[in-house]
């Protein structure tokens, strides 16, 4: 039987923390959805270190990374998930608010699958994160290694 991967969610406002998991239900998309406040607790899970010690091991389907966030940023994330053997292929959808294009530039740099700049308008901002969650979760495929 095919299990549903975990969709791992890193963000520190609970508001689109809310709205995340809303759209995703929304949309039926039925995996289960893992938020972490900052980068810190988002390596904590990948590693199966701290609070997380104890969960099933394994990679999420996607890895949804805020950039902006306390104690290490969604860059630094970024940065130490492909730097890991364990974790490189791990897909990387950066969902933000930054239009900065350094962040951008250094995101791709640094192996990102996706930069998606979260939409102001609220139904904007359900549409792409169903359009993210229905490929990322549901059509991608990843090695069977994750």
């Amino acid at each position: 039987m095919y299990e549903l991967k975990t969709i791992l969610l890193a963000e520190d406002n609970p508001q689109d923390v809310e709205l995340t998991i809303e759209a995703l239900a929304e949309h039926n998309i039925a995996n289960d959805v893992v938020a972490v406040k900052d980068g810190v607790e988002a390596m904590e899970y990948l590693n199966c270190e701290g609070q997380f010690k104890n969960r099933k091991k394994g990679n999420p389907a996607v890895l949804l990374l805020d950039i902006k966030m306390p104690r290490m940023d969604g860059i630094e994330v970024l940065e130490a998930i492909r730097k890991n053997e364990n974790l490189k292929t791990l897909p990387v959808v950066m969902l933000t608010s930054s239009r900065e294009e350094p962040d951008l530039i250094k995101c791709y740099a640094l192996g990102v699958n996706a930069y998606v700049v979260k939409p102001v308008d609220f139904k904007d901002f359900l549409n792409a994160v169903k359009h993210i969650g229905i490929f990322w979760a549901m059509l991608n495929e990843q090695p069977p290694s994750t």
